[in-house]
């Protein structure tokens, strides 16, 4: 019984992943890759044959075979995450969010910033 909720999880993650990063294709607020890669991984869990399709896809297999052969991640795709997190910290700023969180997402976002653009680029 385990064993099968757990491999439904994994699936149901896989697939809630994919989802959100097809909606993110014409939404320009989410982003499309993190959530492929999460359904990669999560279809590594629990469902290989939708992992295989997922890596071999024409259109989303390039950006999960580059990060996990290489970690990698394009120029572009820093440059759009680090606009849009500098747009969503201005946004937090003019909100009526407490002081302290006015402090601690910006600095997580600045970690998260100098993590990604330490990352390998590649063209794309």
């Amino acid at each position: 019984m385990w064993q099968f909720s757990k491999t439904l999880f994994w699936r149901a993650l896989a697939l809630m992943s994919l989802a959100l990063g097809l909606l993110g294709i014409p939404l320009p607020v989410l982003p499309t890759v993190p959530f492929l890669l999460l359904s990669a991984w999560a279809a590594g869990k629990g469902w290989p044959a939708f992992e295989l399709w997922l890596v071999q896809h024409p259109k989303f297999g390039p950006p999960v075979r580059r990060w996990r052969e290489q970690g990698a991640v394009p120029r572009k795709a820093k440059w759009l995450a680090s606009v849009m997190m500098l747009f969503s910290v201005g946004l937090l700023w003019l909100s009526a969010s407490p002081l302290w969180l006015k402090v601690a997402v910006p600095l997580l976002l600045l970690a998260v910033a100098c993590w990604l653009w330490r990352r390998p680029e590649t063209a794309g």
